[in-house]
């Protein structure tokens, strides 16, 4: 009885050991057959993690100030954690986001092309003679955009729209390869696509008119994370057809197939203190980013930065000092130094961007320039 008892539980053993080894070696196989080797491509649903803002040169010192300001206010536990709902950036566009370099900005060559080659026959004569006049250097004031509202005046604000777009197709001479539309710095780009995939609300504020700026970003690479809506420039007076020559539209109400109209009346130019109004209109809150070129982007900087905003902010200036893939004159060494002094950060287009343009686009053997 004893050696029966001896002999079951041997067996009982046994068959315990070869259980567990069956499992081992069935868990063994099973790995070996779900594990990729080391040299495998990931699958479609691997999470590939990617360096931010690629088209900055390496080593950029704003590139690296950028990433660490997005880092810091989008982590909950970061003293200088920003809520989604307050992160705004606000860009300048001419010079900022796009060229402004053809010789000069996009809406001043549609106007120039508008009244001397489009449609001379739906402009005075006197249009004509200061769209001829327009030379390198000229000043981009308040009187010039208020020629620009009497150019287009009669359009309704739909075919404003579509020739901003139809003019966007057109090849500037300033460079080789190049439609008006295809102004936009990639880096930039890639920037504003950075931020928008880090739940920031971009804004356009653009000294150029609205209706116009609107048909550019539309019609650009920024166009899936700026919405119209988002987008504030010079304004134009519109009103509805038929009471065009009325103090308002008040006492009208809009039916079904009116038409709004560019009446050739001029609002307000969008530079200067006036973005700032009209970010406060508009917005109704301090941007905790701007982007901006120029003198006349100081004020929406200064405004973002102020002392009074609850939230880290930060302001950061375009310089225009390259000269081999741009036409790029600025001062390098004096710009970097007026702007840091204003507490902002300054980019160098020539140091910081690792291209500029798409691929094939380069600079002409000379910039385009009004014939006399």
């Amino acid at each position: 009885m004893e050696n029966t008892k001896k002999q079951l539980n041997f067996w009982r053993c046994a068959a315990i050991i070869e259980l567990i080894a069956l499992l081992v070696i069935g868990a063994v196989f099973a790995s070996g057959r779900s594990a990729a080797p080391a040299d495998a491509e990931p699958t479609a649903d691997a999470e590939v993690i990617t360096e931010p803002l690629t088209l900055w040169s390496e080593g950029s010192v704003p590139k690296q100030k950028l990433i660490d300001y997005v880092t810091s206010v989008t982590d909950e536990n970061s003293m200088d954690f920003i809520p989604v709902e307050d992160r705004i950036a606000v860009f300048d566009m001419d010079g900022t986001l796009a060229c402004e370099t053809y010789y000069t900005y996009y809406d001043t060559m549609m106007f120039i092309e508008y009244c001397l080659h489009d449609h001379p026959d739906k402009v005075s004569d006197e249009l004509k003679e200061v769209a001829a006049a327009i030379k390198p250097g000229y000043v981009a004031d308040e009187t010039l955009a208020r020629n620009f509202a009497k150019a287009y005046a009669g359009m309704t604000v739909e075919e404003f729209y579509n020739y901003a777009v139809e003019f966007g197709q057109k090849k500037t001479q300033s460079f080789n390869n190049m439609r008006y539309i295809d102004n936009f710095y990639l880096p930039m780009v890639e920037l504003v696509k950075y931020l928008y995939d880090n739940q920031f609300t971009i804004y356009v504020i653009s000294g150029t008119e609205r209706t116009t700026t609107r048909a550019i970003v539309a019609n650009s690479p920024i166009k899936d994370y700026v919405t119209p809506e988002h987008v504030i420039g010079t304004d134009f007076e519109v009103k509805q057809a038929g009471h065009e020559e009325e103090s308002s539209n008040m006492n009208y109400k809009y039916e079904d197939g009116d038409e709004l109209i560019l009446t050739g009346g001029f609002v307000q130019k969008n530079l200067n203190s006036n973005k700032t109004i009209y970010i406060e209109q508009e917005i109704g809150q301090r941007p905790v980013l701007a982007f901006g070129n120029s003198g006349s982007d100081t004020s929406m900087m200064n405004y973002a930065i102020d002392s009074r905003n609850p939230y880290k902010a930060e302001a950061y200036m375009i310089v225009a000092d390259d000269n081999e893939r741009e036409w790029g004159t600025a001062d390098w060494e004096k710009k970097s130094a007026e702007y840091t002094e204003k507490g902002y950060t300054p980019i160098s287009m020539k140091n910081d961007f690792s291209v500029i343009y798409p691929e094939g686009i380069t600079k002409a053997a000379q910039q385009y320039t009004p014939a006399e």
